[in-house]
C-alpha cells in the first residue's frame, strides 16, 4: 500500500459529511423544509426528487407520492438539522437519516463545508 492509498483510508475513517434523507408529503412541504435548512446554514444543498413510497404505518401498508430531500450537510450539525426539519414536518415519525458520505471531490467537499456552520475549524 503506498502512502496515497494510506492517505485515502484515513480521509474515509474521517467522516465529516453526510447526506441526509428526509420525506416530504407535497413538494410544498419539501420546499418549505429545503429553504429553511438553507437559510439557516444546516445544509449546502437539498435536492428534491418525487418518489412513490410503500411502507407499513400503525399496522397497515400504505402505497404514496412523496418528496425525498436529499440534504448535503456537515454531519457536526445533524442534531440541529434534525431539530430544524422535525419543527416543519407535518409527519408524526419523519424520515431523518444521515448516509455518510464516504469519499467525495474534494472540491465539492470544501464548498460543503464553506456554505454550512460547523464546528470543525477550517
Amino acid at each position: 500500500m503506498d502512502s496515497n492509498q494510506r492517505e485515502s483510508q484515513s480521509e474515509r475513517q474521517d467522516i465529516r459529511y453526510s447526506v441526509v434523507m428526509v420525506t416530504a408529503p407535497s413538494r410544498e412541504e419539501a420546499e418549505t423544509i429545503a429553504n429553511a435548512l438553507i437559510a439557516a446554514r444546516l445544509a449546502a444543498c437539498v435536492s428534491l426528487v418525487p418518489v412513490y413510497s410503500i411502507y407499513t404505518w400503525q399496522g397497515e401498508i400504505h402505497h404514496n407520492e412523496e418528496w425525498q430531500l436529499f440534504v448535503k450537510s456537515d454531519l457536526a450539525q445533524f442534531d440541529a438539522l434534525s431539530k430544524k426539519i422535525q419543527s416543519l414536518h407535518s409527519y408524526e415519525v419523519p424520515e431523518i437519516i444521515a448516509l455518510p458520505i464516504v469519499a467525495g471531490f474534494p472540491p465539492y467537499l470544501q464548498w460543503i463545508s464553506e456554505q454550512v456552520q460547523s464546528s470543525h475549524p477550517h
